[in-house]
């Protein structure tokens, strides 16, 4: 996302800012002055108070931002203030407002730290707005810069298990690495056994790889879509080098790649993929559109969660590509015997508090039907959040599903299961993923054993973490499986 920094908030910046605000990316303003902050701060408008005459200040605030417009209306302050941006954020497009009773000297210094130097409100608002574009197009070029340093083969690797969104997103920075004359692969490790992402796949004649983790794999390159770390959801070694990763979930630590593209406040990856197709003049074939569509319908829940005129305009400009009509068949598939039986064990196995339920499922032979049978659960009346888990091959896979509630799910996951696994996700619907550790002696004719034993475990826990988020207040992460 492109970030916008201001400093000083004169009479011009009010006038940029009533222009920007409501375009997509991060704004702050910083000012010195705490009524005009507390001003602005009534407006909506995020704004800190600051010396922005101090470059160890601005760093303080400002995490690297694409544009900076300084704006004060004191041309003295505005002199100082370009300096320091200019030594604290080099890499970004600096404007810059002369302010009124500007000397030759004010003028020679901003002309030496700004990109551009502008004396009318007008023309202070274009280049703002130019600089909001260049900072598309430098993350554009940085990506182009970055895939042409490629040397050998570019294994693009989606999530384990991967949905649409990760499926369509890799399938397009494909397409751009091999535009650019680089030989990509899409992969992924795990299955892809939900039937509506099977269909989605088979449909439209997707060509992916699946990976063998048993087997030693040696990467030319990696990029990552839809997650972020090498190790976390995927199931590459922690320390394997990553190049590129685009995502718009929140990282779990610091991400090192040479390109990083991570926008918490995108509905989807395949958002960001389509801006960059569209900024490197790919065609949008049917196939693709309708693989980038669909897998900003599913991430953004047919356009009601997380929404943003990113996701917007990205699916207008995809739709007049897509086959609605495949569309359509992928959003009616068969539903397979085992994952009936699997909702059903759902509704014998459930408990209820409150609103929220829970249902240890047992033994599972796919795990998308844990998903499936938490989203068919939410239907229950009276019932807002679903949380629902079974296990198979070593690892208790778990999904939360929830609709009409303040909790974030995906937090709620993160604090209660982090410490044993991976967990995470959206507000109203997250996921985790947690060895079975010691139980997994336990002998397949000791399931009901097993389940009972999870579910004393796991049940009471979920539970203590939905009322603890609902009250606002912590919970410490488990040290392992069997902590309640």
């Amino acid at each position: 996302m492109v970030s916008r920094l201001v400093l000083g908030s004169g009479t011009v910046a009010h006038t940029v800012l009533e222009a920007i605000r409501e375009r997509p990316g991060d704004l702050l303003v910083l000012d010195p002055d705490e009524s005009r902050i507390e001003s602005l701060r009534n407006e909506k408008v995020a704004a800190e108070t600051a010396d922005v005459t101090d470059p160890g200040a601005l760093l303080e605030h400002g995490d690297g931002p694409d544009v900076v417009f300084v704006a004060s209306d004191d041309a003295a302050m505005n002199a100082r203030a370009a300096e320091a941006a200019a030594t604290a954020f080099p890499d970004a497009y600096l404007v810059a407002y002369t302010g009124t009773g500007a000397t030759a000297d004010d003028r020679t210094r901003l002309g030496a730290a700004a990109d551009r130097v502008c004396s009318a409100g007008g023309a202070v608002v274009d280049h703002v707005e130019a600089g909001v574009e260049r900072g598309t197009d430098a993350r554009a070029r940085h990506l182009r810069e970055t895939l042409e340093s490629v040397d050998g083969r570019l294994t693009v690797l989606a999530h384990d298990n991967p949905d649409p969104d990760a499926i369509a997103a890799a399938i397009a920075l494909c397409r751009i690495a091999e535009a650019l004359g680089i030989d990509a692969e899409p992969c992924y490790f795990g299955d892809i056994s939900h039937q509506e992402n099977r269909a989605f796949v088979n449909l439209l004649e997707l060509d992916l790889t699946r990976l063998d983790p048993d087997e030693a794999h040696d990467f030319d390159a990696v990029a990552l879509v839809d997650h972020s770390a090498p190790g976390v959801n995927d199931q590459l070694d922690p320390e394997t080098a990553v190049d590129i990763v685009i995502d718009h979930h929140p990282p779990k630590g610091d991400v090192t790649a040479p390109f990083a593209d991570i926008r918490e406040d995108i509905g989807a990856t395949s958002t960001i993929m389509t801006q960059y197709l569209d900024w490197f003049g790919i065609e949008y074939t049917e196939a693709l559109s309708t693989a980038l569509l669909y897998g900003i319908r599913i991430d953004t829940k047919d356009f009601k969660r997380e929404i943003t005129q990113q996701d917007f305009s990205a699916a207008a400009a995809l739709l007049p590509h897509a086959a609605v009509d495949v569309l359509e068949r992928i959003e009616s598939p068969s539903i397979s015997a085992d994952t009936f039986e699997v909702v059903a064990r759902g509704i014998r196995n459930r408990e209820v508090e409150g609103d929220v339920l829970t249902s240890c499922v047992g033994a599972i032979s796919d795990r998308d039907a844990i998903a499936q049978a938490a989203d068919r659960l939410l239907a229950i009346q009276g019932v807002t959040i679903t949380f629902v888990y079974g296990f198979m091959d070593g690892t208790i896979y778990a999904s939360a599903r929830g609709r009409g509630n303040d909790v974030d799910l995906g937090e709620v996951l993160r604090v209660a299961f982090d410490g044993v696994g991976s967990a995470g996700g959206h507000t109203d619907m997250a996921g985790a993923q947690l060895p079975l550790g010691v139980f997994d002696a336990v002998q397949e004719d000791e399931g009901e054993t097993l389940a009972s034993v999870l579910e004393g475990a796991i049940t009471p826990r979920f539970f203590e973490a939905v009322r603890d988020a609902a009250s606002g207040d912590g919970l410490a992460p488990v040290g392992d499986a069997t902590a309640e």
